[in-house]
């Protein structure tokens, strides 16, 4: 009861689950990490680079067959961007979803590109995590360091790492009963039929979110020598008792802000090779925006992970118990 005073179907008075969470605002926050990933971009440069080193070979990139299929739309009216035709805009960016989901030229099958991505996933998140737990101790690392050391606790990871899927499961039914429901027409009739889809696709895409609020932090927590994969569970569920919806928006601010980017860095750099693809045959075969959407993803990851840690951190640093 002093760990976690909740109980499932029991109403909790608020002087049971009121709990501070001394962290700055959102901009405020996210300012910091940004901050603190600049001022040490040599080390989680090298770190960037060299994962997407390893993501071009064991995973590749986005198929410039593909995208140059979908590019040949906007290489036929690209110039009316450039003079002022704000409506293309809509179609660069379908076209930027489209390339990144037409999937990769992997050199292996699927499932083993989808097995290499996952354990160079969890990797990279095990380098950067290691990395900004010493940059925040204040000790002078080198990457070289951050790889050798930081593998350890992969076993555990992984393990953490399955919970994070099953606990994704709500959310693939709640995919899997859209589609049904949009083939069938359900959702298009709207009604009492839609009202109760879309209630109950909610509810499993919260139960998913409400879950992965403390495995996020465990996922960071099973990095500390010694620890258990059940054990950090605990511990992650222990420390958002009480802040649990405020360790949420957090998270989902930085979906936001990862998207955001991603739009903002990418959006214009399919308009500009559009273009140059319709001015120079051969800048048609160099895969530039292939090569920008893994460099892009990769520093998102990047800051992504930075800012879970770093989340992590205000929690351990503001240890106060539920009232």
């Amino acid at each position: 009861m002093n760990r976690r005073p909740h109980r499932s179907f029991r109403l909790t008075r608020r002087r049971d689950y009121s709990r501070s969470l001394a962290i700055p605002g959102y901009l405020e926050f996210t300012i910091f990490v940004s901050r603190l990933i600049v001022k040490n971009w040599k080390i989680l440069g090298l770190a960037v680079i060299l994962y997407s080193v390893f993501g071009a070979l064991f995973i590749g990139l986005v198929s410039q067959d593909v995208y140059n299929q979908f590019a040949q739309i906007l290489r036929d009216t690209g110039d009316e961007v450039f003079k002022g035709n704000v409506g293309k805009l809509g179609q660069s960016a379908l076209l930027l979803v489209s390339s990144v989901m037409a999937g990769t030229n992997s050199p292996f099958g699927d499932g083993q590109s989808q097995v290499a991505a996952a354990f160079v996933g969890i990797m990279f998140w095990l380098v950067v995590v290691w990395i900004m737990r010493n940059i925040v101790a204040g000790k002078k690392i080198r990457l070289r360091d951050g790889l050798y050391n930081s593998g350890s606790p992969l076993i555990p990871t992984m393990i953490i790492t399955v919970v994070v899927f099953i606990q994704l499961l709500p959310v693939a039914l709640a995919i899997v009963g859209y589609a049904a429901a949009t083939q069938t027409g359900l959702i298009a009739a709207g009604g009492v039929e839609a009202m109760i889809f879309w209630t109950a696709a909610g509810l499993l895409v919260l139960m998913s979110i409400y879950w992965l609020s403390s495995s996020l932090i465990a996922l960071v927590v099973v990095t500390l020598p010694g620890m258990y994969p059940l054990e950090a569970l605990k511990i992650a569920g222990d420390l958002v008792i009480g802040r649990r919806l405020r360790i949420i928006l957090r998270l989902l601010w930085a979906g936001v802000c990862v998207l955001v980017f991603s739009v903002v860095v990418l959006l214009p750099l399919t308009l500009l090779d559009s273009w140059l693809g319709g001015l120079w045959d051969w800048y048609r075969a160099v895969p530039t925006v292939p090569i920008a959407i893994l460099l892009a993803g990769s520093v998102s990851l990047l800051w992504l992970i930075s800012y879970i840690y770093l989340l992590y951190r205000r929690m351990v640093d503001d240890n106060a118990k539920p009232a």
